[in-house]
């Protein structure tokens, strides 16, 4: 009896603190855009980054920081270390080893995931806590050793900072000249993955690496971004769509994301630079044989990721003799949800379900099918932000003059006859009667989908 009083003591005790800890996480972050303490305002990026004129940066979006540990026990089973990779640029990275997994793997190595934060490449850290307990749970989750980049932020380091800093981080894992990467590592089975800004980041990785003539670069496995940051200067249909829908609000409103890029690299680049806009030369050139683009129903970047994923589909089957240039490429759609929202709300069942895909992609077998694109569904419960910066990051939306815009939710695709559609709602595979006023602005750049049932 006294024990269990105890028990729901500090069950109540750690409830108040959580809850103490997410009011004041969220007053840090929801200030008024018009508050700039008496100083004038350069540049002004809200929720995320300000710039004054006297050249001071104050950023909003970030996490505590988190400071590595050999205590696995306290920290699932996961081992993490911290190195620094170029001491003249600062480049360092996180190490996370499962330590059960490696004690079990014996003469097969572990999977390698390079990974590289989001944060519109001017917040966020690896050291910090949301891309801590990330990685955390990718590697616990995929049985993987995870190497999550550090790298310099904009505008203090403009693009192509990042790409460089990612660049080293991929030489440096690829030397194996860390312990914990000559004892554990398999090569062969190397991954780059990130999301939004680390999208974009591990792309461009990729893309120098296939294009690399060096014999010390390990071969890309498989290419992994989630909700990644592409864009252009002409507004794709489902873009205009959320440009003409004031009902609903996207944590990034396409006309914010415009403002981004000619801020990150210190105005030398415009929204129709191919870095954000990939040619098809370069999608073509990507040697990595496997390819997983995640996207999110709510999400404004959402068609960039399903137009990448054409264009990649599209330009392997002009060579379909070449068996070598054709890459599986799986795209993974959350339903109903926003940009960011497995970080943010790890504890969701979306975002559980995503988690579970990525550690499907890492630990698929090379001779297995290619996965197929999927959706997963449309969240049966309210987001619960645990972190405080999801709900602080669209109520400042929500209040901003900004165009936002939300298109409803979307399917990828079609199966079957043009008027039927196939949802996955609840673990259950339902088949609806399409509206034949309503097109979906994707389905001709995705003409083929399957949705797998009861998927986890």
């Amino acid at each position: 009896m006294r024990c269990s009083q105890r028990r729901r003591g500090t069950i109540q005790n750690k409830r108040s603190k959580l809850e103490q800890l997410n009011c004041a996480m969220q007053a840090s972050k929801s200030s008024p855009a018009n508050q700039n303490h008496g100083r004038n305002i350069s540049v002004d990026m809200y929720p995320f980054i300000r710039k004054y004129q006297d050249g001071s940066i104050e950023r909003f979006l970030r996490s505590p920081f988190v400071p590595a540990s050999s205590d696995q026990a306290r920290n699932r089973g996961v081992a993490t270390r911290d190195v620094v990779v170029d001491k003249a640029t600062g480049v360092s990275v996180r190490l996370f080893l499962p330590c059960g997994a490696a004690e079990t793997a014996g003469r097969n190595r572990l999977p390698l995931v390079i990974y590289v934060h989001g944060g519109s490449f001017c917040t966020e850290s690896a050291f910090g806590r949301t891309y801590h307990r990330y990685a955390t749970s990718l590697a616990a989750s995929a049985g993987a050793l995870v190497v999550s980049v550090e790298y310099r932020l904009a505008p203090e380091f403009p693009i192509p900072a990042a790409y460089d800093d990612a660049w080293a981080a991929l030489q440096w894992a690829a030397s194996l000249s860390d312990p914990w990467l000559a004892s554990y590592a398999d090569p062969a089975r190397t991954f780059l993955a990130g999301d939004s800004a680390g999208g974009n980041i591990v792309y461009h990785t990729a893309v120098r690496a296939s294009h690399e003539v060096n014999n010390d670069i390990m071969d890309i496995e498989g290419l992994i971004m989630v909700q990644p940051y592409f864009w252009g200067a002409k507004r794709l249909p489902l873009e205009l769509a959320w440009d003409d829908n004031e009902a609903t609000v996207a944590v990034f409103p396409p006309n914010g994301v415009d403002r981004l890029w000619p801020f990150v690299t210190a105005g030398q680049a415009g929204n129709d630079d191919p870095r954000i806009d990939p040619p098809a030369s370069e999608i073509s050139s990507l040697a990595c044989r496997r390819v997983l683009i995640a996207v999110a129903g709510k999400d404004s970047l959402r068609g960039r990721g399903h137009r990448l994923a054409a264009r990649m589909r599209d330009l392997d089957s002009r060579w379909p003799w070449m068996i070598q240039r054709r890459r599986e490429v799986t795209v993974v759609e959350s339903e109903g949800e926003e940009h960011g929202f497995h970080l943010y709300s790890p504890l969701r069942a979306t975002s559980k379900r995503l988690m579970g895909s990525l550690v499907e992609f890492i630990n698929q077998q090379p001779n297995s099918s290619p996965a197929n694109p999927m959706v997963l569904g449309v969240p049966t419960t309210p987001c619960k932000d645990v972190f405080g910066y999801g709900m602080a990051m669209k109520a400042w939306c929500t209040r901003s003059s900004m165009p936002r815009n939300t298109a409803t939710s979307l399917k990828i695709g079609r199966v079957g006859p043009s008027n039927t559609r196939y949802r996955l709602i609840s673990g259950r595979l339902l088949m609806t009667a399409g509206n034949a006023h309503h097109k979906d602005p994707l389905s001709a750049a995705v003409p083929w989908t399957c949705v797998i049932n009861n998927f986890f």
